[in-house]
């Protein structure tokens, strides 16, 4: 097997489960002070599976429902993350959280939900910044 590949020449990897019934797409939640801020679906290009808008993928605007919202913040708390951009699938068994980003890009997630999140992302430092001042 792959795994067995690796372990023969003592490498360092991570497997994680293929989720067919996510269909190329996963959800980014921007995570800023115990907030989803916004949120954006990225769909695969035809033929790939994986939704890197890198590698060709789109962004798509989106709603999550209560679930994926508090799956996603509970992932930026477990953390300890004030701003997070946590990859979510859709699942047969509810959301899984795909990554936890601690330094999250703004690629295609302003322009998917209309929203600006660096200027939210500065209202939150300097919220912070004024609370530690005192």
């Amino acid at each position: 097997s792959l795994a067995e590949a690796f372990r023969g020449v003592k490498a360092h990897f991570l497997m994680q489960e293929f989720v067919r019934e996510a269909k190329g797409s996963d959800l980014r939640a921007f995570v800023v002070g115990g907030k989803v801020v916004a949120t954006m679906m990225r769909q695969a290009r035809e033929g790939e599976f994986r939704s890197n808008l890198h590698r060709g993928g789109s962004a798509l605007r989106v709603k999550l429902t209560r679930e994926e919202r508090a799956t996603a913040i509970r992932a930026a708390a477990t953390m300890g993350l004030g701003i997070a951009g946590v990859d979510l699938l859709r699942s047969d068994r509810g959301p899984l959280v795909l990554e936890v980003n601690s330094s999250p890009g703004l690629e295609g997630i302003e322009g998917a939900s209309g929203i600006d999140v660096a200027g939210v992302i500065i209202d939150y430092i300097e919220r912070c910044a004024r609370r530690r001042s005192r």
